[in-house]
């Protein structure tokens, strides 16, 4: 007799918690659960260049979200930035323009993040990859809160040279 046993979260579980921070930037982890997928083990991993801060989480291996926070063009609107982030259509925007967002996407553009020697201004991004879950009021919520927490964080005082 075969007896086959089953590893990881085949049930659709979470064996994981659900981090509150990712890469330093606080996130509402309520919010967020329902768009994590199942799985055993979570990995938060930052990915950082000039300007530009990435940060990555995977369950089990496979990237499930991604954030960016991204000095990007002064005077433009997070439509025109969020064309070099995304191939998807987003459906709403809120603010007049500041934040646009789908059910697994939300960008948003800072309130006095500002780098007056090179004309930039801080730019965020929220993207969900593994789900079958989508949300776009939740998805409000979360790029609103985590762009919220970028200005006041040290992110806002200018692009790390």
């Amino acid at each position: 007799m075969l007896t086959a046993v089953a590893c990881g979260s085949d049930d659709g579980s979470r064996d994981y918690s659900v981090p509150s921070t990712f890469c330093g930037t606080r996130v509402d982890a309520e919010e967020l659960t329902p768009f994590l997928p199942p799985g055993r083990r979570i990995a938060v991993e930052p990915d950082v260049s000039p300007g530009t801060a990435w940060c990555d989480v995977s369950v089990d291996g496979k990237l499930a979200v991604r954030t960016v926070q991204t000095w990007w063009q002064g005077g433009r609107d997070t439509a025109h930035f969020l064309r070099g982030q995304t191939l998807r259509e987003m459906e709403a925007s809120a603010e007049n323009g500041r934040f646009v967002y789908s059910g697994t996407q939300g960008f948003g553009k800072t309130k006095g993040c500002v780098d007056e020697k090179y004309g930039q201004e801080l730019y965020t991004g929220f993207q969900v990859f593994d789900t079958d879950h989508e949300d776009a009021d939740a998805m409000k919520r979360l790029i609103v809160s985590f762009t919220e927490r970028v200005e006041r964080s040290d992110a806002c005082d200018g692009p790390s040279e």
